[in-house]
């Protein structure tokens, strides 16, 4: 790599470090101790992380200061929606130390809100299923007029009041709640209402998680897409509103078609994921809005299409590297979490294992930079294993 290159300043995981890795662009790391991105042969860096949804002031000072020891301003890349809403929010300050792009601040605001969505989605037509927002705390069962079966959804990702629902229904993992009646929503309201939180309430598309397909894109400051592809899950965990444990890259034309037209509605500069699912008589609705970085960037860049790298190049004035159509069938997953999604599908690790083997890309584990693994991953489980092996020991 050429010598004093802007970094890539990496606030995520490894599935948005090693694209830029693979094109040969020098990171830093925006991590937690332990995290498996400090540990990458891909990280030149390392900042000390912060949470943003609880100290993004101290998050955006260390970054801050981070670039104010930087040659050139670092090009900053973001992956989850706190990440997102830092810099959205933060925009005029970092833009002095650094290159990025993201959408206009009330269109991320928009995105992120649920309600907020709800209203951006009415407004210009989007093709999303029915829904209502929903006050837990003053409503009741019967104000929620839809037709069920549905699923209920947090309005954020601030997800405290929400959490213990969960947990009580056990299914801590899941993102969302199906009610399949208004008996199950009678019967789940009192829970609903001690917690408080506001929720929105939509009408369910039947089918399964594999029915959902996605659009991923970047589009230039001047409105002109650069690249895109398409995308599909395999597998989540849990099974039902779970997060995605396998994922294919695809060829649809349809998906890619409607993504496209839905971004030029949206008017949106920067990358974004926009995930549809598929009903049982075809037709493609539109679940959400993601305009950030994605763990899709990952299997994108391994199919030929890499994302990230395009937004950097635009950032630091370079040439655009060459890209083409995204090779579909290329497939990524989430090795421990796999296994789970797997199981309760009834496959055996004996068939499951080697199917994972042969997947173009694997969150955190690659042969060609195997301590992000071994360090940020292998050890913590296995020195949580000898302390509660240590425990039992001891009470012998």
């Amino acid at each position: 790599m050429p010598p004093n290159q802007p970094l890539a300043c990496v606030i995520g995981d490894m599935d948005l470090l090693r694209p830029l890795g693979l094109a040969n662009i020098p990171c830093a790391a925006v991590a937690p101790p332990g995290a498996p991105p400090r540990y990458s042969r891909f990280t030149q860096a390392v900042v000390e992380w912060a949470d943003p949804s609880d100290d993004a002031g101290a998050l955006a000072d260390r970054l801050v200061d981070f670039a104010q020891g930087q040659r050139q301003k670092p090009v900053l890349f973001y992956e989850g929606d706190w990440d997102l809403l830092l810099i959205s929010r933060n925009r005029d300050r970092l833009s002095g130390f650094f290159d990025f792009v993201i959408p206009d601040g009330s269109l991320v605001e928009d995105l992120v809100d649920k309600a907020r969505f709800r209203t951006l989605a009415h407004t210009l037509g989007l093709p999303v299923p029915s829904s209502v927002q929903v006050d837990t705390a003053t409503a009741l069962p019967e104000d929620v007029d839809l037709d069920y079966p549905l699923i209920l959804k947090p309005l954020t990702r601030r997800t405290a009041t929400w959490m213990p629902i969960f947990t009580e229904l056990n299914q801590s993992e899941a993102k969302a709640i199906e009610v399949r009646s208004r008996r199950e929503m009678a019967a789940l309201w009192p829970r609903l209402a001690s917690s408080g939180a506001e929720v929105l309430a939509q009408e369910l598309i039947e089918g399964p998680e594999t029915s959902i397909e996605s659009y991923h894109v970047y589009v230039d400051r001047g409105g002109s897409t650069v690249a895109s592809f398409t995308g599909k899950k395999i597998r989540t965990y849990p099974k039902g509103y779970g997060h995605s444990t396998a994922l294919e890259i695809t060829a649809s034309a349809e998906v890619a078609s409607l993504g496209a037209e839905l971004i030029q509605k949206l008017d949106l500069r920067g990358v974004a994921k926009l995930d549809f699912k598929r009903s049982p008589g075809g037709a493609l609705y539109l679940l959400e809005v993601n305009p950030r970085f994605s763990l899709w960037h990952h299997p994108g860049a391994r199919a030929g299409v890499n994302l990230p790298a395009l937004v950097y190049d635009d950032m630091v004035a370079g040439a655009r590297r060459s890209t083409g159509p995204a090779q579909p069938g290329v497939k990524w997953c989430r090795l421990l979490n796999d296994i789970k999604a797997a199981r309760s599908e009834g496959i055996s690790f004996l068939r499951w294992l080697p199917w994972a083997m042969t997947c173009d890309a694997r969150a955190t584990l690659a042969w060609d930079d195997p301590l992000p693994f071994l360090r940020g991953v292998l050890w913590p489980h296995a020195a949580a294993g000898l302390r509660a092996l240590r425990r039992r020991t001891a009470r012998i």
